[in-house]
């Protein structure tokens, strides 16, 4: 049995008064593609940001890697994580946003630099020649020079990728990265994720509500309603045979909204 490279035990997390994870539990393979689906409000965004440590939990526990994610040993005891734990953690994973986050005074080439000359000590010269390479793996070599203020938002996402890669995490998280784009921008995005999920053996979580390419690209989906897991398996049978009322529910809703699946 190959030891999980992620793997959540009974997590739970509120806002105040609200529950949006409830005593969740699951694993991940290494190198698995899983395709995070359900309602907005259902819990998916939440658990990428608490993996990536920009949210707390409440409760249970988090191994990544074989290690604690939010908790650290001491004496035999498993105490909270400090910060130095959480950025050694943290160096692991690598989180693509909905709305790009790039640095708009610096170029689409400084912004895939600077990470790995940050966090990692690495030289300019190489950090430059990594990043011209991540440009060219997602199409954007050729606007290396350009402020993200002269892109496109499909263009832009792009460059959000390459910069994530080029810390060279083992997972990879995707958090609705089409749903800021404009519709014929979409699909530039999508075949740079398709890619990645063909010519890597990253992990990769990806939060979308584009039926159609979760169900090419996952080897595995998990259908979330109010903070729980309802239905999962392979896209198959989530997408074609859902056995749950609730995902069955779902499902109509997308195709009568005029989605493919």
């Amino acid at each position: 049995m190959v030891q999980p490279i992620i793997e959540i035990d009974n997590v739970s997390k509120s806002f105040g008064a609200l529950k949006v994870l409830n005593e969740l539990s699951f694993k991940v393979a290494p190198g698995e593609k899983l395709a995070l689906i359900g309602p907005s409000g259902s819990g998916k965004t939440t658990i990428l940001r608490i993996l990536m440590t920009l949210e707390t939990i409440n409760g249970g526990h988090i191994r990544v890697d074989g290690e604690q994610l939010w908790h650290r040993e001491q004496q035999g005891k498993l105490v909270p994580a400090d910060e130095r734990h959480l950025h050694r953690m943290r160096a692991k994973i690598g989180m693509v946003f909905q709305l790009f986050n790039l640095f708009p005074h610096k170029s689409v080439l400084e912004n895939v630099m600077l990470a790995p000359i940050l966090t990692k000590g690495i030289g300019r010269v190489e950090a430059q020649k990594q990043a011209i390479s991540l440009l060219e793996m997602v199409g954007m070599a050729e606007k290396a020079d350009a402020k993200p203020a002269q892109l496109s938002g499909g263009q832009k996402q792009r460059v959000a990728i390459a910069r994530a890669l080029a810390l060279q995490p083992r997972i990879m998280l995707f958090d609705e990265v089409t749903s800021a784009l404009d519709p014929e921008l979409v699909e530039e995005v999508l075949n740079v994720m398709r890619r990645l999920a063909e010519e890597t053996d990253m992990t990769m979580l990806l939060v979308t509500h584009e039926m159609s390419f979760a169900h090419d690209f996952a080897d595995r989906v998990l259908f979330f309603d109010g903070g729980r897991i309802v239905e999962e398996g392979p896209p198959d049978a989530i997408f074609r045979e859902p056995k749950e009322e609730r995902t069955q529910v779902f499902l109509k809703k997308i195709i009568a909204a005029g989605q493919r699946i």
